[in-house]
């Protein structure tokens, strides 16, 4: 299926019957060869893809993958690939339909999708021509040869930071990485399949033969309680336990910064292993000076023997006694031999009338609170607007709204905007969260407390952002707590797709520099004006009055990619405001 990300704004919308709109994207082809074996997996490949496109090399562009080494990887395997394609930003990720996703799909009981793409298999892979000459038909092909694609490692603080395995100990040498890690963790949505959670098992036999176990803690966190509940009855999570790993329930746990580390403190430089997707800075523990690498589960557990990256636990062996031990490549089931054990029940549906159901919350209530409409502000109001930060290098919805301990507060606008920016690292303060009031002068505050001051003198603020701004979860927060506090445009050298949407959503002026060089001319003292913002209109640039604290005044050009539809978003406020409107 062509299934698109969206933020959740988006998903309301069509819910209640409005259309919803993406940029007709482009086809980039990546095209497999070979077979995958020893300690290479399919997060291997999307690795790979990942250090080839960077992190916003597929933004507007859908991913499809073909070739004879596509049906070499598991439906599971082709599953990591595909969820990990939002980390370069692509709209989204495809494979054609095969034999292994069929058996996966009676596997878990669906059995009768399976007859019915099995029915309709034509139309669910590519046709003969495009197999004959693919260059036709995509705006750019990749091959990439799985016969030779070595086990790759990314990171940090950026998942498209990729090197071989059998390069990594120089590599951390070279950037001075700290080279003794401190955790190693497996699982999470991206990589605990079955066959995933069994290679790390057979690598954890292995060493339990040996008498090794874990130098660091190794934690687990299977998938779904499906997962938990097979892995468990067939010994997996047995095997690993046996070598000191202790499993988690499951649920998102540390990948989405659920986790409350006492190993270490902000600050304290300290790397950390996982085979997670993301790996931003705080993203998985909250602490700026953790340095997050990623990997496949089997390759995290063989580095869990280890407890340090200066060795290549994969091609060398694990240092034992003097020693090394050279562990056999991983293997495992692709699928339970006694199907899935389906664990425990944990939904609870609904009534099938909600319109007797009364929502009181309390005025006290910290998690939860009604969310008032934004105002539609006046357009004449988009005048000596300050600059409340400008972000530098890689900004992502991570760094503009935070996770970990926030999450529980993700039901009160108020409470969690208190977050925003935190991660940020500031052109005009150097150190991250922080800024200058240029009412007060007062410098090193917060920048949501800075926020909410100008918010109460009734000044809106500009953000100026730099490349592929947004990137990460499609977390509304980062678009919904900028807007709560004030903002009312965000200007960048470009967006990351989603967070692009989600701003125009809330009601936030989402452009672009014409000259990406302009993001250089903004000061910190600066006001910004938007005096064409009566005559909006798609494909029509924006012009931008720059007013210097020393009186001086420059004009520069910016884009917007509003249709039609989404300027009415804007002008009423929001597209909530609008939709409501158009309900009454």
């Amino acid at each position: 299926m062509v299934a698109i990300g969206v933020g959740g704004a988006d998903a309301v919308d069509v819910m209640v019957g409005q259309p919803w709109e993406v940029l007709w994207p482009k086809l980039v082809g990546i095209y497999l060869t070979g077979k995958p074996s020893g300690w290479t997996s399919g997060k291997d490949v999307i690795l790979k893809v990942a250090s080839i496109l960077t992190v916003k090399g597929g933004t507007g562009k859908i991913l499809e993958y073909f070739g004879p080494g596509a049906r070499e990887l598991s439906a599971t395997a082709k599953a990591t690939i595909t969820n990990m394609g939002a980390e370069i930003g692509a709209t989204t990720s495809i494979f054609e339909f095969d034999d292994r996703m069929a058996t996966y799909l009676r596997a878990t009981r669906r059995e009768e999708i399976a007859k019915y793409a099995e029915n309709h298999v034509d139309e669910l892979t590519q046709d003969p021509e495009v197999k004959r000459t693919p260059e036709k038909f995509f705006d750019e092909i990749i091959e990439i040869d799985l016969s030779t694609l070595e086990p790759h490692i990314v990171g940090p603080h950026t998942p498209d930071l990729a090197r071989p395995v059998s390069q990594f100990a120089a590599d951390v040498k070279k950037n001075d990485y700290p080279a003794d890690f401190r955790v190693a963790l497996i699982g999470s949505c991206t990589n605990s399949s079955y066959e995933d959670i069994g290679r790390a098992a057979h690598v954890a036999r292995q060493a339990k033969k040996y008498g090794l176990k874990t130098k660091v803690p190794l934690l687990v966190t299977p998938g779904s309680e499906q997962v938990r509940a097979t892995i468990r009855r067939d010994g997996y999570l047995a095997d690993l336990e046996a070598i000191g790993a202790t499993v988690l329930a499951n649920a998102c746990g540390p990948c989405i910064g659920q986790w409350e580390r006492t190993d270490v403190k902000e600050g304290v430089r300290n790397s950390i292993l996982t085979s997670y997707n993301r790996n931003f800075p705080r993203r998985n523990d909250g602490f700026a000076s953790t340095f997050a690498f990623i990997g496949s589960p089997e390759v995290v557990t063989a580095y869990a023997l280890t407890g340090t990256f200066r060795v290549d636990p994969i091609h060398d062996g694990v240092p034992s006694d003097g020693g090394k031990i050279k562990l056999d490549a991983p293997i495992a089931d692709e699928l339970p031999a006694k199907g899935f054990d389906p664990g425990l029940a944990g939904y609870i549906p609904p009534t099938e009338s909600g319109s007797n159901v009364q929502i009181k919350i309390s005025p006290n209530n910290e998690r939860l609170s009604i969310l008032d409409p934004f105002p539609a502000d006046d357009k004449k109001s988009y005048f000596q607007l300050p600059v409340l930060v400008k972000a530098v290098g890689k900004c992502t919805t991570d760094h503009i709204s935070p996770a970990g301990p926030w999450l529980k507060y993700r039901g009160n606008l108020d409470k969690i905007s208190d977050n925003a920016f935190l991660g940020v690292r500031n052109a005009f303060s150097g150190e991250p969260g922080t800024g200058l009031n240029i009412f007060t002068n007062q410098r090193g505050e917060k920048i949501s407390v800075i926020a909410r001051d100008y918010k109460k003198r009734g000044v809106g603020w500009v953000v100026v952002g730099d490349e592929n701004y947004g990137e990460g979860s499609s977390r509304e927060h980062a678009a919904m707590t900028p807007r709560y506090l004030g903002c009312r445009v965000v200007i960048v050298r470009s967006f990351a797709r989603i967070h692009e949407t989600n701003l125009k959503k809330q009601g936030v002026l989402a452009l672009t520099f014409a000259n990406p060089s302009d993001y250089e001319k903004i000061g910190e003292r600066d006001r910004l004006s938007f005096p064409d913002l009566d005559d909006l209109t798609p494909g029509k640039s924006i012009s931008v009055l720059i007013e210097r604290s020393d009186g001086k005044r420059e004009n520069i050009t910016t884009h917007h990619s509003y249709t039609a539809e989404q300027m009415g978003w804007f002008m009423a406020g929001s597209a909530l405001n609008l939709m409501g409107r158009q309900k009454k």
